[in-house]
């Protein structure tokens, strides 16, 4: 078939999948649950054999020089294509199940080949071009080679970018602005439609980013405002460490005790003020001249609840007076931004210098903070960087390079205690869940030898920490090698 009769049977297609309703503009709401101003109904493409044909002629032109052994429709919509081509040009065809029989021969590929066999994939349209790798994985394991993949539409989406990097070549008889172009130049559509579906297209990407590579301590400092987290993580990078040592024992002369002995290896050293009968102003005092002489940070584990005039209050007045001493505490956003607010009052008219951290996780077993809470939690964060440095969390939240993510509940010896305490490591913490701080508490002021306790664990959590942020992170080689291990497992069946 000559190159002008394709793109005049191409043409005659666009038109009459429109004219059939095949292509629709609108209102529709997709899977993802999105508004789109378009929406291609293929699958009615069945009740239309003369159009169902054309489809399969103009697809089969465009792979019939591509060398291969059989074709695949991907389930559903594109079997009854695939199925058009096998019988118009005879070649042979496979199919896909949905679901892994479970009876008989309990096969995921039905049809005939075999191992090395070259298949082309046969698809309906593409978006993200996850339908596509859901049928070209398992077909690879059961020994076929895939390379190419021929679609009806290409939703110009991010599909292509995202098959290719995946290793496959992208063929499509039309991409939705060719469609667009030809309906709007037959007089089918106005310009005002063109341009909002291309515009809601532009905004509703799918392509997969690659992650950006994890940025240290120091660099952090320099892309926030944040003069408290600049602070923090200065010291951390100076000290190299990302340890806050929790010391929750019942004394203030205690907490001194072990704020020395653990100094040199601590960045944050963590305080519960209101159950020390021992509490004075002088002992504060020399509280902080230890922080000074060690080079850490000393964060009041407060948890203040209230409304904002009261967290006002209690923040800056009381017998504690927090803020004139504290340089982070923390905060519950149950009573929402006036909490934030109230905490901001305090800074402004005291001028004191205190970073906010937000309870966005708890590490306590049946906790009520649900998921839906931790994203708002998140949101106000974002929204208050200027005062906010950061979350008490289980896992990384926030891509925001100001926003330090601290962890509790961080044990070597411990899965967790009878009231409901669930510990992590280090490597887990930092490594695996992406946050930059641990927490530790009974890990260390519970070990004969403290400052050794918080060594070690300075010591791990740091090792994770520059794991994390290297290229050879422990979380890849691990990937690298179980992948390796699935395919030689699958090499020697």
């Amino acid at each position: 078939m000559m190159a002008g009769n394709m793109e005049e049977l191409k043409k005659a297609l666009a038109l009459s999948m429109f004219d059939k309703g095949i292509v629709k503009f609108g209102s529709f709401t997709l899977k993802s649950g999105l508004q789109s101003p378009f929406y291609l109904d293929i699958r009615t493409i069945v009740s239309y054999p003369a159009t169902l044909k054309v489809v399969g002629q103009i697809m089969w032109n465009m792979i019939k020089s591509i060398k291969h052994d059989v074709i695949c429709g991907v389930p559903y919509t594109a079997l009854p294509i695939a199925t058009v081509i096998s019988t118009e040009f005879g070649k042979p065809m496979i199919m896909k199940r949905k679901e892994q029989k479970k009876y008989g021969t309990k096969k995921i590929v039905e049809g005939v080949f075999k191992e090395n066999d070259t298949c082309i994939i046969i698809e309906d349209l593409v978006t993200s071009g996850m339908s596509v790798f859901e049928t070209v994985g398992p077909l690879q394991k059961v020994g076929l080679v895939v390379k190419d993949v021929v679609v009806l539409v290409d939703r110009e989406q991010g599909g292509r970018a995202n098959v290719q990097a995946g290793g496959l070549n992208l063929h499509s008889v039309f991409t939705i602005s060719e469609i667009l172009n030809l309906l709007q130049s037959e007089g089918r559509i106005k310009g005002k439609c063109v341009d909002e579906v291309m515009t809601w297209i532009r905004n509703n990407q799918t392509t997969k980013k690659s992650k950006p590579k994890p940025l240290t301590f120091s660099e952090r400092a320099s892309l926030t405002n944040n003069p408290v987290a600049q602070n923090l993580f200065n010291i951390m990078e100076t000290k190299k460490t990302n340890l806050c040592f929790s010391a929750d024992v019942t004394t203030l002369e205690e907490v001194k005790k072990l704020a020395d002995l653990t100094g040199p290896y601590i960045c944050l050293l963590k305080t519960h003020v209101d159950i020390y009968p021992d509490y004075s102003e002088e002992g504060i005092k020399e509280l902080k001249k230890i922080a000074q002489k060690h080079n850490f940070l000393i964060f009041e584990d407060r948890k203040f609840a209230d409304i904002g005039n009261t967290m006002f209050h209690q923040f800056s007045g009381g017998t504690f007076k927090i803020s004139s001493w504290a340089d982070i505490t923390n905060a519950h956003t149950l009573p929402g931004p006036g909490i934030i607010d109230g905490f901001k009052k305090v800074i402004n008219e005291t001028k004191s210098s205190c970073g906010l951290l937000l309870l966005a996780q708890m590490s306590s077993k049946g906790n009520l903070i649900t998921k839906e809470y931790t994203k708002e939690t998140v949101a106000l964060a974002e929204k208050n960087l200027d005062s906010v440095l950061g979350f008490i969390c289980q896992n990384k939240l926030s891509d925001k390079p100001g926003l330090i993510h601290m962890t509790p509940g961080v044990n070597l010896k411990s899965k967790g205690d009878s009231l409901g305490q669930q510990y992590n490591t280090p490597e887990i913490a930092v490594g695996d869940k992406g946050t930059d701080l641990i927490i530790v508490g009974r890990g260390i002021y519970k070990d004969p030898n403290p400052a050794t306790s918080a060594q070690n664990y300075a010591q791990r959590a740091w090792k994770a920490y520059e794991s994390r942020i290297s290229s050879n992170s422990l979380k890849r080689k691990a990937i690298d090698i179980e992948l390796s291990r699935k395919r030689q497992k699958i090499e020697n069946k």
